[in-house]
């Protein structure tokens, strides 16, 4: 039976027939259909969609969250913390920041019930993509969210790869996802878990090794290091320490992924992008922009943004920092010239292959781009 308020889906069309692919450009629409506390401050949140579909998605991706909030618009990335092999929900799990205008708002206001309005799937940080024997999860604080969603597709396919997965909190209640790791581990022979934790807190009878992730400890939990393919996600300082441990290890960087969690930048609200795509008409034509996938074509002045023209004309397109640092608008551009200025939100064999940054990118003639 289900609970006062909450919609069933266990209705016939949920199995007389198989449900499409969740699309975001015909339903951005998701109904929260469950709330976990995971620890004191982080929350997971259960969502599925109006009718049913299923998402489909790579482990380790994110959504865009489209959120109104105090009369402003706001987008913010969370990873996927669930894994594509439960289609029928996607979760994000979400710790409260001090002073987190999004988190905030989701932790005290979001419940079973509740509609929101996203994008996505995105993101090319996955397990998927860059296949091996042999991992090394890497994660520090809520970074643990794409690595969550890359161990749980790999245990539930029953892949038979070797997977370290090296976990670093504050302390011991900290520890996201702790007991299902701890399941995970007990369930195959192949997954091992090590936590780090600053300090021991309340936890008496914690065993483990405080303090911070250092190269001899890595080595002592991982002394194949060198061979396995490391997936890397947690606070920047911490990225850069686990580079810096590698590099002294003299690994093979080639065989570094990383991606940043630290979606909680203040990104430009919708009126003030609005503003900004609205100014005075600069001298000279406006160039056209064309969208492959929606079908849209756009006109953007030379001295415009094409997230911002695109924006003005109506489009709905997923964008967090509008700085070029998280690299949420990344986009593949097909034909056409852009002069971009970005915050390093894209790497240069992206820039190489024909990806943009729709946020930073201003035309330099008619463009267009798949999306």
């Amino acid at each position: 039976m289900s609970d006062k308020g909450r919609p069933s889906r266990l209705g016939p069309e949920l199995w007389d027939a198989t449900p499409g692919k969740w699309n975001a450009d015909e339903d951005d629409t998701l109904v929260c259909a469950h709330v976990r506390q995971e620890t004191h401050d982080v929350k997971s949140f259960l969502f599925r969609t109006q009718s049913p579909r299923l998402f489909r998605f790579r482990p380790g991706q994110f959504i865009t969250l489209e959120l109104e909030i105090d009369g402003a618009v706001i987008n913010r990335c969370y990873t996927i913390s669930s894994p594509p092999t439960r289609p029928d929900t996607l979760s994000i799990t979400v710790k409260r920041h001090p002073g987190g205008k999004v988190s905030n708002w989701l932790h005290d206001n979001l419940k079973p019930g509740s509609k929101i309005k996203a994008l996505g799937p995105s993101g090319d940080f996955s397990c998927t993509l860059h296949s091996g024997p042999k991992y090394l999860f890497l994660s520090g604080g809520s970074g643990v969210t794409p690595l969550m969603s890359m161990a749980r597709t790999l245990y539930e396919l029953g892949e038979d790869h070797d997977v370290v997965f090296v976990h670093s909190a504050r302390s011991p209640r900290d520890i996201i996802f702790r007991h299902e790791l701890a399941m995970m581990t007990h369930g195959t022979s192949n997954f091992r878990t090590a936590f780090v934790c600053e300090k021991q807190g309340e936890a008496r009878d914690w065993s483990a090794p405080t303090g911070y992730l250092t190269l001899p400890l890595l080595k002592s939990i991982v002394p194949d290091l060198a061979e396995r393919e490391v997936f890397c996600c947690g606070p920047e300082a911490y990225m850069a320490n686990v580079r810096a441990m590698l590099r002294d290890a003299a690994f093979d960087m080639a065989h570094y992924h990383e991606e940043s969690f630290s979606f909680e930048r203040q990104g430009v609200p919708l009126a003030e992008s609005a503003a900004a795509g609205a100014g005075a008409e600069a001298p000279g034509r406006s160039f056209k922009i064309e969208f492959t996938r929606s079908g849209r074509t756009i006109d953007c002045r030379p001295d415009q943004f094409i997230l911002d023209a695109a924006r003005a004309a109506g489009m709905r397109l997923p964008f967090s920092c509008s700085k070029g640092v998280c690299g949420t608008c990344k986009s593949k551009k097909l034909s056409g010239q852009v002069a971009m200025t970005h915050g390093g939100g894209i790497r240069q064999r992206e820039i190489d292959a024909g990806m943009i940054l729709i946020c930073c990118s201003k035309p330099l003639e008619n463009i267009t781009i798949e999306k």
